[in-house]
């Protein structure tokens, strides 16, 4: 008969971990409170520097800025022992929100001073009664009506709408890299599904296989293309999806994330910024 093993030792708690445990979450919850009123800051700062962009006619996004702002990151970050990545990283994040709150002063601006049929304001008793946007069927009940629409008709305004929005006039020959490649989008509650491919400056839709297919649902979808939700956070939570050609899927991301909105006609803009939000509050209150 075998003598019995020995008990595995018990690991040794030091009497103070706990204590030591709950300092340091203390500590973080500090610094979490510090970092979150420093951007609070300087999104203040980054409403005022948008506001002399437009003054002087500049464009929102200044490239030329943006790499002095990463290597400065950069530099600092190799003598605080932080990862460049994670302050490459940062910066992104950073750009990012400044960018989308910038351009939230500037559609309100513009649209004071557009036609009556876009001042429609965000606050309007519709999108605040939830009420009323309960009595809005979600996505899904609109796609038996949608397929009764013609394809083709689908199609061609779909590629007239991108088109202009795409145009080399508003962000030069920068998807001339992406030429020939197929890309599609899939509209999963309404049942929609497109491949485009840019050609001779502008978008077609083409009966072929997408080598990459970006899926997600409507009020999503509209929520990227207004820039009110940020494609990264989109994919993480797996709200959208990316399948195929991942490497085409992220080459197009980054080419219309270096798009300046501001490009984009001011008419589709406000008809896009009011009807993401619109469509965000009705799902909210079809949640409720």
């Amino acid at each position: 008969m075998q003598p019995p093993l020995p008990a595995t030792p018990l690991p040794i708690v030091p009497p103070l971990a706990p204590l030591l445990l709950a300092c340091a979450r203390h500590g973080i919850d500090r610094i979490d409170e510090g970092m979150l009123g420093l951007l609070a800051l300087r999104r203040v700062m980054s409403a005022a520097a948008g506001r002399q962009k437009r003054a002087l006619g500049r464009p929102l996004r200044d490239e030329a800025r943006e790499v002095q702002v990463r290597q400065r990151a950069r530099r600092l970050a190799r003598r605080l022992k932080v990862s460049p990545d994670t302050a490459d990283g940062l910066a992104s994040l950073l750009f990012t929100d400044a960018l989308r709150q910038q351009d939230a002063h500037a559609v309100r601006a513009a649209a004071r001073h557009a036609p009556s049929v876009f001042r429609q304001p965000c606050d309007a008793p519709m999108i605040r009664s939830h009420a009323l946007l309960r009595l809005i069927p979600p996505p899904t009940r609109w796609r038996p009506l949608l397929h009764l629409a013609p394809a083709q008709l689908r199609d061609r305004v779909v590629a007239r709408a991108l088109t202009q929005a795409l145009s080399p006039g508003h962000i030069g020959s920068a998807l001339d890299e992406i030429v020939g490649r197929r890309l599609g989008i899939e509209v999963t509650d309404l049942g929609q599904r497109c491949v485009l491919e840019w050609r001779d400056g502008r978008l077609h839709v083409v009966d072929a296989q997408a080598e990459a297919t970006v899926r997600g649902n409507a009020t999503d979808l509209l929520l990227l293309a207004a820039r009110l939700e940020d494609a990264d956070t989109l994919f993480f939570q797996r709200r959208l999806v990316l399948t195929g050609d991942t490497e085409l899927g992220l080459t197009v991301r980054n080419l219309l994330d270096r798009m300046p909105w501001e490009a984009v006609p001011l008419a589709l803009r406000i008809v896009v910024h009011r009807g993401a939000r619109f469509a965000r509050a009705a799902r909210e209150a079809y949640r409720a």
